[in-house]
């Protein structure tokens, strides 16, 4: 069986006593990795660390970068920075970065705004896939995609977490991106995002965790770890009218065209 990964895990709220179980309790899951998820580039090298609690038969990769909810204290980063610091192998993706209007009052979209295009020029010029985090924005998040698209030229991508409409995922599949969906789908009030996840083409599908946040159903509730990325699995294979198996390999084999970088 191939096994699953979780593409969008947060591995520095765990403390350095609690990884040994967590990736115990990982394989016994059925996962093969996991990409831990900065959210300061200024904290990039706590990233870089945690990827050396990988074990022969768990992987672990990070992604580095500036999420739109810290982007007033972090600043706006410059592209070719971002780019140097990902030259590590063990960084196989830029960000999280994008835009949040839950949080983001509207004196600081314009700096979002900025740093979310410093992010996709990073990964223009890195080759690298960015994760882009999108809460109550999804016009902006389009309206930046395809402009940055049609004016500079395509870039890899990932609507991770999708809690959007329609019309943001239409535009992500367009553009060549990817959607990655996480426990939010198994929720009891969620089958519109259900219906999403139905339609979004196989090759495109991803899974995450988002841990230790949002853990699935059974296991709402309590703090999510990445092993709970095959609860969610299971959910969005039926939607697909797959096994877990299949759905597994489909998932794994989406994740590495779009982590090219993830050995």
């Amino acid at each position: 069986m191939t096994g699953l990964i979780d593409s969008h895990c947060h591995l520095d709220h765990f403390s350095d006593e609690e990884m040994p179980g967590l990736l115990d309790r990982a394989r016994e899951a059925g996962l093969d990795g996991m990409v831990t998820i900065g959210t300061r580039l200024s904290q990039q090298h706590v990233q870089k660390a945690l990827t050396r609690h990988a074990r022969p038969d768990l992987s672990i990769w990070c992604a580095i970068g500036t999420h739109p909810d810290h982007i007033m204290e972090e600043g706006v980063p410059q592209a070719e920075e971002i780019v140097a610091l990902a030259d590590a192998p063990e960084v196989v993706a830029i960000g999280e970065s994008g835009l949040d209007y839950f949080h983001g009052a509207p004196e600081v979209r314009p700096t979002q705004h900025a740093s979310f295009r410093a992010h996709i020029h990073a990964a223009r010029l890195s080759g690298l896939p960015l994760v882009i985090h999108a809460r109550q924005a999804d016009e902006d998040v389009a309206a930046i995609l395809r402009d940055e698209t049609e004016t500079r030229g395509a870039f890899p991508f990932l609507l991770h977490c999708f809690a959007s409409g329609p019309e943001l995922a239409r535009t992500t599949l367009d553009l060549g991106g990817y959607v990655s969906f996480s426990g939010l789908v198994t929720f009891p009030k969620t089958q519109d995002l259900r219906d999403i996840a139905g339609q979004v083409p196989l090759d495109r599908i991803l899974v995450e965790t988002d841990s230790p946040f949002l853990a699935p159903v059974p296991k709402r509730g309590k703090r999510n770890e990445p092993g709970y990325t095959a609860l969610t699995a299971n959910v969005v294979a039926q939607l697909h009218g797959l096994d877990d198996e299949a759905f597994a390999e489909t998932t794994t084999t989406n994740f590495h065209r779009l982590f090219t970088k993830a050995h």
